[in-house]
């Protein structure tokens, strides 16, 4: 790689020195510096973007001086560039040339037009259409103020959150980019941070920041007190100022902030969207999340919805009713919603076209994919006009088709209209009599020219004379090398080529500077006409977002009334109480893997009665789908949704915590036992009598004794506060507790043995089992015959106990089962030495007492790595002989 060059501007050309002017305004962005039809990058940033980009590294000349190093990308390709970049959490200014350089005197003026980072991007090649991209300010420490920012579709969020949910609450958002102040510590996770003073973050500068930024006398308007939420005007002064400094023009469609206040939503902690699979699988690649099941929305307005109402589910359930009073018409009313979600398919995306429409960025084809989309709104008004519930009559009384700016774009926007303004023919004939003029003057221009190829083909005898164009010599008469004889003196020859000859006259010029004066006028014309109509458009942005927020909802509810109708699923009842009550119920995602009538339904009931379920089963026999199926019927009946079952009764739940399934987290040093742990943790410090619980497998990282005795006392704290828990399990010994336990009930998940094979039945049924079918499992699941015949065997010995003095290891060494375990041979016997274990196994038994005593005596506080393996080696020296 080239070293870095001092960028001192006394000793470089004008071009470097215009550069190194522009960068040091913008020093912690990667510079794209427009250079014709190359954006180029120098010095150290051209070290960076091409190591990044994998771009060739070259250098520039410097007038003998050393040279530069220099990388570029092509102008037609930066949006690739610029991608990759964001998607590694660089930022980049685009510095574009400010005038034609043919008509520049000197240096061609330049400047950075926009910066572009990971959470402020507005091109729709950069987005994801179905996801939010947002950009979040952090202020505070325990509790935090969160502001976020979606700029592709003006949202504005604000929500306080308790310490130990900030990386839950982000991991919810899943931000593009976080802003916080410097010197703080960083929230965990893979995010692309953003530090700016920590002054910028006063409530007192946020509150003036956000009047004056919506041009409001007081905050009060949005819900906000400035003695109660002096966080979230922290936070969101520091967002807008941050907004303010990488798009200092164009942000007139960010909305009025919406503060998301606590008890009218359900807070939902990464385990639980993980467990579930609600947005992603959990092995990215293999099978599907709910979110993928469920999507049927029509719009990308209406996607980006469905996602953020699955995230944060309702608790209130009077607004719950109301969404599931709207689903229900739109599912008996199957005409009228087939009519929505025709006319929903002809609308395009609203929130980012209006947003790429306020901030001076739509080009013509979106501005004529607005008008089109417009156009299709009253079709959507009018399938709504039968429509009776609640909500659906809210949505029609306030629903603007916007036939006036449809109107506007359409009288003013060629069908035809190409997506570069400077590629021409984007303004309608008959819109502007002065441009039609000027577009007449060309047309009749354009045809003098090409009569004239006629007449002097006539005049001088030469019938393979044609007239041409090229932007180096404009209009050209051209004659083949056998004609040249005929060429008249009056024409002036201009270019030689391998077989003809090109030439100009004084008529053919003076014709195309009037061609050429014409286009320069079209140019002109429709520019102004353009940006004219897009900054009339611009002016009615509110309205197209207040239009875009009723079609997302409209298209939300279609969606899950679709799913309903094809789906076979049914409305839940909703109470207040605490009961969970489901017949038939089906786990969504996973009956649409395999054929509907091969999945199996299953009841569960939990009530003021019976608050725990303790379920035991083998593996493979169904637990944990049971498990996770009831917190997806939960959450969907929470987000006003239909749910796969017969019947449902659902009480309202505050919260839905799952633990299913185990995995390690290396990266932050834990284990998959403590990962569990922490996880159960969480839902005994959070859950109350009105949450829903759904456990699988606590314990299994550790010994049999000490898991058992933590899943006991963690079914007993639940059952203490009474919320509705399903336990699945394997410790057959805790189906004792439910019978000890006054509001717990034992189930399990039944299986048929038939000779040493057995049937998964996949239903749920009352009883506990006392037989988890390990080795059969084993068997099915490919073992080699002779080990499932062994671990049979063993297992036989250590189910047919007592087993004596010697312990379950003196028992397999007298059965023949091979060598004891070291430290079931090394237990202490009677006398403090070690246990009675037959002859054959003295030996082994006193040297792994000689090992432990060893273990016992290390200082792990004190040893060094070094120490650690030299003792290894010794240990593996000592097994080895």
């Amino acid at each position: 790689m080239m070293a870095a060059v001092t960028p001192d501007p006394a000793g470089h050309s004008p071009l470097i020195r215009q550069y190194l002017d522009i960068k040091s305004r913008h020093p912690d962005s990667l510079l794209f510096f427009r250079v014709g039809d190359f954006y180029e990058m120098f010095f150290e940033d051209a070290e960076e973007g091409s190591g990044l980009l994998g771009l060739t590294l070259t250098a520039r000349n410097n007038g003998g001086k050393r040279d530069i190093p220099l990388a570029g990308v092509p102008v037609k390709a930066v949006n690739e560039y610029v991608s990759r970049l964001l998607e590694m959490g660089r930022r980049v200014a685009i510095c574009e040339q400010l005038e034609d350089p043919a008509e520049a005197r000197g240096i061609v003026k330049r400047d950075v037009v926009e910066i572009i980072t990971p959470g402020t991007v507005l091109e729709d090649k950069l987005l994801a259409a179905h996801r939010n991209n947002y950009v979040v300010a952090i202020a505070g420490a325990a509790p935090f103020g969160l502001a976020a920012v979606d700029l592709s579709t003006g949202e504005f969020e604000l929500r306080e959150v308790a310490g130990p949910d900030l990386d839950d609450e982000l991991g919810r958002l899943d931000p593009a980019e976080i802003v916080i102040p410097e010197e703080t510590e960083a929230p965990a996770g893979p995010w692309h941070l953003t530090e700016r003073p920590a002054w910028r973050f006063d409530a007192s500068l946020g509150d003036e920041r956000l009047r004056e930024w919506f041009g409001v006398a007081s905050s009060t308007g949005f819900g906000l007190d400035p003695a109660r939420d002096p966080l979230l005007l922290a936070a969101s002064g520091a967002l807008l100022g941050y907004l303010d400094e990488v798009r200092p023009a164009g942000l007139d469609h960010l909305r009025s902030p919406r503060v998301d206040r606590a008890g009218r939503v359900m807070y939902l902690d990464e385990m639980t969207r993980r467990n579930l699979e609600l947005v992603e699988p959990l092995r990215p690649g293999e099978g599907a999340s709910l979110l993928a099941l469920v999507d049927r929305t029509r719009t990308p307005m209406g996607a980006r919805l469905l996602r953020r109402r699955l995230l944060r589910p309702l608790v209130v359930r009077g607004e719950i009713a109301v969404r599931l009073d709207a689903v229900q018409e739109l599912v008996e009313r199957a005409e009228a919603r087939e009519g929505i979600r025709a006319a929903l398919r002809s609308i395009r995306d609203l929130e980012r076209l209006a947003a790429r429409v306020s901030t001076g960025r739509a080009a013509p084809r979106e501005l004529l994919g607005l008008g089109l989309s417009l156009d299709a709104l009253p079709g959507l008004a009018a399938t709504l006009a039968p429509l009776e519930s609640g909500r659906l009559a809210e949505l029609r009384s306030g629903f603007d088709p916007l036939p006036d700016v449809a109107a506007r774009i359409e009288e003013a926007i060629d069908p035809d209209a190409p997506h570069a303004l400077k590629d021409g023919g984007v303004i309608r004939r008959g819109f502007s009599a002065e441009l039609d003029e000027v577009r007449g003057l060309r047309g009749g221009a354009v045809e003098f020219i090409a009569g004239m190829q006629v007449r002097e083909r006539e005049r001088t005898g030469i019938d393979t004379l044609k007239i041409g164009f090229n932007k180096v010599f404009g209009y050209y008469l051209e004659v083949t090398r056998s004609k040249l004889d005929r060429v008249p003196e009056e024409w002036t020859r201009r270019q030689t080529l391998t077989n003809a000859e090109r030439y100009l006259t004084p008529e053919l010029k003076e014709w195309e500077a009037k061609v050429l004066g014409a286009e320069d006028e079209i140019a002109r014309l429709e520019a102004q006409l353009f940006h004219s109509l897009r900054d009339a458009v611009a002016a009615e942005v509110g309205r197209i977002q207040a239009t875009a927020a009723l079609v997302a909802e409209i298209d939300f509810l279609a969606c899950l009334a679709e799913l309903a109708a094809t789906e076979d699923y049914v409305r839940p009842r909703l109470s207040d109480d605490v009961v969970f009550d489901i017949e038939g119920g089906r786990h969504p995602v996973v009956e649409n893997a395999v054929a509907r009538d091969t999945f199996i339904p299953n009841d569960m009931r939990l009530d003021e009665e019976r608050r725990t379920l303790i379920v035991t089963g083998p593996n493979m026999a169904g637990k944990s789908t049971v498990l996770r199926q009831a917190g997806l019927i939960a959450l969907m009946a929470h987000i006003g949704s239909f749910v796969p079952a017969r019947r449902a009764r659902v009480g309202v739940c505050d919260r839905v915590f799952t633990r299913v399934g185990a995995s390690d987290n290396l990266a932050a040093g834990q284990s998959t036992f403590m990962v569990e742990m922490t996880e159960t943790a969480t839902i005994l410090h959070g859950a109350t009598e009105r949450s829903l619980v759904l456990l699988d497998e606590i314990g299994r990282g550790t010994s049999t004794y000490d898991g058992l005795s933590i899943a006991w006392a963690v079914t007993e704290r639940l059952h203490e506060l009474g919320a509705r828990t399903v336990f699945a399990t394997h410790y057959h010994e805790l189906v004792g507790l439910a019978e000890s336990l006054p509001r717990a009930a034992a189930f399990n998940v039944a299986v048929r043995e038939t000779g040493q094979d057995i049937v998964f039945l996949y239903r749920l049924q009352p009883g506990g089992s006392d037989r988890s079918y390990g080795v059969h499992v084993a068997r099915l699941a490919g073992l080699p015959p002779d080990v499932v015949g062994r671990a049979a065997r063993i297992l036989g010995v250590l189910e047919s106990g007592p087993w004596g003095a010697g312990g379950r290891g003196a028992a397999l060494a007298e059965a023949g089962m091979g060598q004891l375990s070291l430290f079931e041979a090394a237990r202490p016997g009677p006398e403090g030495g070690p246990a009675p274990s037959g002859a054959s196994g003295s030996a082994d038994a006193a040297a792994a007492r000689a090992v432990l005593e060893k273990l016992a005596a290390i200082d792990l506080e004190g040893m060094t790595p070094l120490e650690a393996l030299n003792t290894l080696a010794e240990w593996k020296a000592f097994g080895d002989a």
